[in-house]
């Protein structure tokens, strides 16, 4: 069954959600996201994916106090994404209770590094981040597009021995409109075995069974919680 990881985006230490990427449409949806935090784990969920905007935008993790308030005051299994260029970042986010990171901006513009660190903490811990526009990678916060197909990406770093990916379809963030099926599934096929995790889209709970029946090993969701258009209730079942 599919794992369903809901979303904390953080921006000015408040949790927000935008559209597209697009940090001038950020709308808050609560000034605490500790409490968001609780009311999740509360409700039954495991699993929290929690992404620093400021830090993708700023070049280094900002948020890591939010981070550890809530592994401090919670037993959600977090997933931490946003800013994490140096050693000192991914050290201090690991070092605040995160299971695993996630980082994508660095694999494309310093794959050594990279590597390093997808050696040292191992593929359990480290999830590769492939933002897409047009099937072709995104960095820093979504705000650049790269050259680089997001198959031959993939490709070369999965030889490499990573295992976790996490793909958003930035056409979609926000947008609920659905999930971008045809690319996950397109994905899936040609990485079989790849842990996938697909981001951007979901609007309604049949998206999430959708993705559950093509094989689709997990999904975040995130505005379509705060919108009121899925119940966390209907999630629980999803957090294996």
């Amino acid at each position: 069954m599919i794992r369903v990881i809901p979303a904390i985006d953080l921006l000015g230490g408040k949790c927000v959600r935008l559209t597209r990427g697009d940090y001038d449409t950020s709308k808050v949806y609560s000034a605490d996201p500790l409490d968001m935090a609780k009311d999740f784990e509360q409700k039954g969920i495991k699993y929290l994916h929690l992404v620093d905007l400021d830090g993708a935008r700023s070049k280094h993790v900002v948020n890591l106090p939010v981070l550890e308030q809530i592994v401090s005051h919670t037993n959600l299994i977090v997933d931490f994404g946003g800013g994490i260029k140096s050693d000192r970042d991914i050290n201090s986010v690991f070092n605040a209770g995160a299971a695993q990171v996630i980082v994508g901006s660095m694999a494309v513009t310093d794959k050594s590094k990279f590597l390093q660190w997808l050696s040292d903490y191992g593929s359990d811990k480290i999830i590769l981040g492939a933002d897409v526009r047009d099937n072709k990678i995104a960095v820093s916060g979504w705000i650049d597009t790269t050259s680089v197909f997001i198959t031959g990406f993939l490709n070369d770093y999965i030889k490499q021995g990573v295992k976790n990916v996490l793909c958003t379809d930035i056409s979609r963030d926000g947008m609920l409109s659905g999930s971008s099926v045809s690319l996950y599934v397109e994905l899936m096929n040609a990485f079989p075995g790849l842990h996938l995790i697909a981001s951007g889209g979901v609007a309604t709970i049949h998206d999430i069974e959708l993705l559950d029946k093509t094989g689709i090993p997990a999904v975040v969701v995130g505005k379509a919680i705060y919108e009121g258009r899925i119940m966390i209730e209907q999630l629980i079942k999803y957090q294996s």
